[in-house]
């Protein structure tokens, strides 16, 4: 533990405790943290009380002169005056002041020494300093002890709500980003979850600016080359099951960047989804639930600290946030180089895209625009079939450039290190949902393994009348009918129908991106 005064935060708190150790943070939740607790595996249980989720409606941004033309405004990017913001900022410095005891954690974001970034987080619940000591990139003592000022400082007084009534608010939530300050502050829940993003909000700006490309992808590379690839995808269609794969490394399960070096991940940890979980489906995530890892609002026995991960009574969305170094083959530090291929996961629930397609540079601008797939009954309250969705970038709420800035450094990125793009439905295959299946992990497992390999470079491939796909017509172990999606179905004009829907969708959604994009990009969309 070293010693640290807030004062320069306007924080004169006497018991500040700075980096400390997941053993000491153990002791300081049981001790002022009540209902914290310790599961049978030695996981750390603790609860974020009325929010278990993220608040994405009370996520604001600084409008301010000097990046106010950098900003996506709108849905994602609610903008705040500065006024508002600093009285936010006062009212979580008042609370934070009135505690008796504040945590520090002081950590990196990003595995790439040249372009990481010093992360400040200023918290009241032993909870939420291990949750951050875990998703931070932990420094040494050498470098703690030289650390420095900030570059980004998460003021977290979740426990303290917004005031309504103040300029901007809608709610008693509040998470605000000041870009010019290089300050979060966070009123109103206690989700862990907000401290992750909003590292992950703020990388999503200064990088791009520096034309690296921040992504929300999981990622992986092969021990003997070192080349990377990509997955990209959101709830439901196996980015992190597609990247637990034992024969390559882990470099990361969601947050990455891809400068001129090669890919970085962002994090030091991972935040996987907890329920439903079993060994036997996800081992790698099970195991890593150990000491030291953070159990977020899930139900456990009063007898024998055992959790129950089917139990949803708290909520759907049970989390495990742990050390990315307690998955047995992530690669540390967790860099690699360039990616040679890039994959766009999507579950598509019309039954209508290919398992697996090669896209153009341009095809892969659109579709990265697009973010197409399917909410998964599970993944969303209320969400009780999957519904047809689109997230541009496959991380829209976290965006704060338009879209078309991103997917412009990707189609660079592509070229210049002549990157292959794929497009892998796990969707559902000789009909839409409830009519046709879902395609077998298995399948899914040999068509990744085969972009791997480089067999697909030279595959075959039939272009698809509707979407202009390069669709792949042989993989090795995957049954060559059910690559052509239509000849899947019974009934070929309910498949041209459903095709042409889905089309649709694709066209008038994308046409909220189309002012700027390039003529090349826009005829890269389906035909409709």
């Amino acid at each position: 533990m070293c010693p640290l005064s807030l004062e320069q935060h306007g924080i004169g708190v006497r018991d500040v405790y700075r980096n400390l150790a997941p053993s000491t943070l153990y002791e300081e939740a049981i001790r002022h943290e009540p209902g914290t607790t310790i599961a049978d595996t030695g996981a750390l249980i603790a609860y974020s009380g009325e929010k278990t989720g993220r608040s994405p409606k009370d996520k604001r941004v600084v409008r301010h002169p000097d990046s106010e033309g950098d900003v996506w405004w709108g849905p994602v990017n609610f903008p705040l005056d500065d006024h508002s913001f600093m009285i936010n900022r006062e009212r979580a410095i008042d609370y934070l002041n009135t505690r008796s005891r504040l945590y520090v954690v002081d950590g990196f974001a990003g595995w790439d020494p040249a372009h990481r970034v010093k992360v400040r987080v200023i918290c009241a619940r032993p909870y939420h300093a291990l949750f951050m000591h875990n998703m931070l990139i932990r420094p040494t003592d050498a470098e703690l002890a030289d650390y420095g000022d900030p570059d980004l400082v998460i003021y977290n007084a979740g426990g303290f709500p917004a005031n309504r009534h103040t300029t901007g608010m809608t709610s008693k939530t509040s998470v605000d980003l000041s870009l010019e300050n290089r300050e979060v502050v966070i009123l109103g829940t206690e989700y862990a979850g907000e401290m992750k993003k909003s590292v992950f909000t703020f990388m999503n700006y200064v990088m791009p600016r520096a034309d690296i490309l921040s992504m929300h992808c999981s990622a992986t590379a092969n021990p003997d080359t070192n080349e990377s690839a990509v997955l990209f995808g959101l709830s439901g269609t196996g980015k992190t099951t597609l990247s637990a794969d034992p024969k390559r490394w882990l470099i990361g399960d969601d947050e990455h960047c891809w400068s001129d070096s090669g890919i970085f991940n962002i994090e030091g940890g991972c935040y996987a989804k907890a329920i439903y979980l079993t060994r036997e489906a996800e081992p790698q995530i099970f195991d890593a639930l150990r000491f030291g890892a953070v159990l977020e609002n899930v139900v456990y026995d009063q007898a024998y600290h055992h959790v129950d991960f089917a139990d949803t009574s708290i909520t759907e969305n049970t989390r495990g946030a742990y050390p990315i170094d307690y998955i047995e083959n992530a690669r540390i530090p967790c860099v690699a180089g360039h990616p040679s291929n890039v994959i766009f996961l999507t579950c598509d629930a019309f039954g209508v895209l290919p398992p697996i397609s090669r896209l153009t540079p341009e095809q892969a601008e659109y579709h990265f625009i697009s973010g197409y797939t399917a909410k998964v009954a599970g993944t969303e309250v209320g969400v009780t079939e999957p519904q047809a969705t689109f997230s541009p970038c496959f991380g829209g709420p976290f965006l704060v450039w338009h879209p078309g800035k991103y997917a412009d450094l990707l189609s660079q990125k592509i070229r210049k290190h002549n990157a292959s793009v794929w497009l892998v439905n796990t969707g559902w295959s000789g009909g839409a949902y409830g009519v046709g299946e879902r395609v077998k992990l298995s399948y899914t497992r040999a068509m990744v393994d085969a972009i791997y390999s480089g067999v697909l470079n030279d595959a075959p491939t039939e272009t698809d009348p509707v979407f202009g796909l390069h669709v792949v017509t042989s993989v090795p172990g995957v049954p060559g009918e059910i690559l052509i999606p239509r000849n899947t179905w019974d009934n070929r004009e309910d498949y041209d129908r459903t095709a042409k829907k889905l089309a649709t969708l694709f066209a008038e959604n994308f046409a909220g991106y189309s002012e700027g994009a390039k003529p090349e990009v826009l005829a890269a969309g389906p035909t409709v």
